[in-house]
């Protein structure tokens, strides 16, 4: 499942607004990236794709249920009406629309559904046939995603069947509670199907092992017959090793654990410890630390991708691999918390973890834009789209100054600069003297700018005294 297509008329700032997402004919990558100025319409443009989705999502749990509806404080100020037309590819291509009028007045949209809930019967009978079908995962992921609290103690009964991969999916404030929760159930559950069996292979394995080099050291060289029960326990030993470590692990955290790995390297062994007390660990460069040890930065992320991880698990039973399951994923402000190393490798790294999802993103990084290829990238400017040629390869400075429009250094030392550039230039030394000695009083004797003007300012007194 592929969003192909999104229209809005009158939804918040824009009046009207066609959006095709990737892969296009000319990008044929699954990625598409929002980049814009705070207000500029980044999010608006995310949460009307969410809004869209939740009733193709709503339909699927039930017939009849709806979706999200629009709100009248997103309706553009002195319309009556707006609407969201949404166009989607699953074999065939569907297309539904959602309008919301003004209280007390008569607007110029109407909802049209009929296609959503074509499309949500099409899964529902597939599921009815098969009820370990794979679905598509549906999630939004908004900015105030947070992780401030690692419950380990369930406070309600949870269900962690297939459907219940759309739980939350598209509220906005998604939090990642319910990841941990999961995480703890499923571990039981592992460790419930592994316990019984794996305790007597374990103690076996003790009785064998327990005093075998003390054993083996009183043992007459030439006794042959206590030498071939020596070895016929070490065989046995052998055998129970193997099988201990061949005990099968729960699949969903399977799938979790290996998206956890495959995305931050140097992360791996996700665990929940019950002593001293109840908590969560995982091992960063082979040092155990427990979760809330980490930035608020490693917990985010690790929270995502757990949770994409976790939704492709539980709605794809039948596949070997569910990293491999389809969905649409909308993240907004993707390098939120990120240092910049971090945020280089984004892209690459979703779509190599979670490579047939689609991904919906925005970002103020010039790292996150300038490090892969093939992303389908989009600029907002009061209310206007504009496609953004292949950044891959730029410098972070020329994307900054050329594509996200700001200043490369602070505003008042960059005037400063192209001043005393000029004075320089026009021969005005005396005057350009006593810039760079500002410039020095303010910024640090080892500014490569400022060495740059202090060269250049010395090799045009050289040239005058020459002259």
């Amino acid at each position: 499942m592929q969003i192909k297509q999104l229209k809005l008329e009158n939804l918040g700032q824009f009046r009207l607004l066609d959006i095709e997402f990737a892969p296009t004919a000319s990008t044929p990558s699954n990625v598409t990236v929002l980049i814009g100025n705070n207000g500029a319409g980044k999010t608006s443009i995310l949460k009307a794709l969410a809004t869209s989705l939740s009733w193709f999502v709503s339909r699927v749990r039930s017939e009849k249920a709806t979706g999200n509806p629009i709100l009248e404080h997103q309706i553009l100020n002195g319309t009556n009406s707006a609407a969201i037309t949404i166009t989607v590819k699953d074999q065939n291509e569907y297309q539904w629309t959602i309008a919301k009028s003004r209280s007390g007045r008569k607007g110029d949209h109407t909802s049209s559904l009929h296609e959503a809930t074509s499309l949500a019967e099409h899964y529902r009978n597939r599921l009815t046939e098969n009820e370990s079908t794979s679905l598509p995962v549906i999630a939004f992921y908004p900015v105030e995603r947070s992780v401030l609290d690692i419950p380990l103690k369930i406070r309600e009964k949870h269900s962690f069947l297939q459907l219940d991969g759309y739980d939350n999916s598209l509220n906005q404030g998604v939090d990642f509670r319910r990841f941990f929760e999961w995480y703890r159930e499923r571990e039981d559950v592992e460790n419930e199907a592994y316990r019984p069996s794996a305790l007597r292979d374990f103690e076996r394995l003790s009785s064998l092992v327990e005093n075998s080099e003390e054993r083996l050291e009183k043992i007459d060289p030439l006794n042959f017959k206590a030498l071939s029960v020596e070895m016929k326990k070490m065989e046995e030993a052998v055998r129970l090793m193997r099988r201990i470590q061949s005990q099968p692990k729960e699949s969903q955290l399977s799938a979790v654990r290996s998206a956890l790995e495959s995305f931050m390297p140097g992360f791996r062994n996700l665990k929940v410890r019950r002593k001293p007390r109840l908590h969560m660990t995982i091992e960063k460069n082979n040092e155990t630390l427990d979760v809330a040890q980490l930035s608020q930065g490693e917990k985010s992320l690790m929270a995502l991708v757990g949770d994409i991880a976790r939704r492709l698990s539980m709605m794809n039973p039948q596949l070997s691999d569910p990293l491999l399951g389809n969905g649409v994923i909308i993240i907004d402000e993707i390098d939120m918390h990120l240092h910049p190393q971090w945020a280089r490798t984004l892209i690459e790294r979703f779509t190599s973890t979670f490579p047939n999802c689609q991904f919906v993103l925005s970002t103020h990084s010039p790292l996150v834009i300038s490090d892969y290829k093939d992303a389908l990238i989009y600029s907002l400017e009061n209310g206007v789209l504009n496609p953004v040629p292949s950044l891959y390869g730029e410098d972070a400075n020329t994307v900054l100054l050329g594509v996200m429009d700001t200043d490369i250094r602070n505003a008042a030392v960059a005037k400063k600069f192209n001043d005393l550039l000029d004075l320089i230039q026009d021969s005005k030394l005396i005057l350009a003297k006593a810039l760079l000695s500002e410039l020095e009083n303010e910024i640090p004797v080892y500014n490569l700018e400022l060495n740059k003007a202090q060269l250049m300012l010395r090799k045009e007194e050289l040239r005058l005294e020459k002259n």
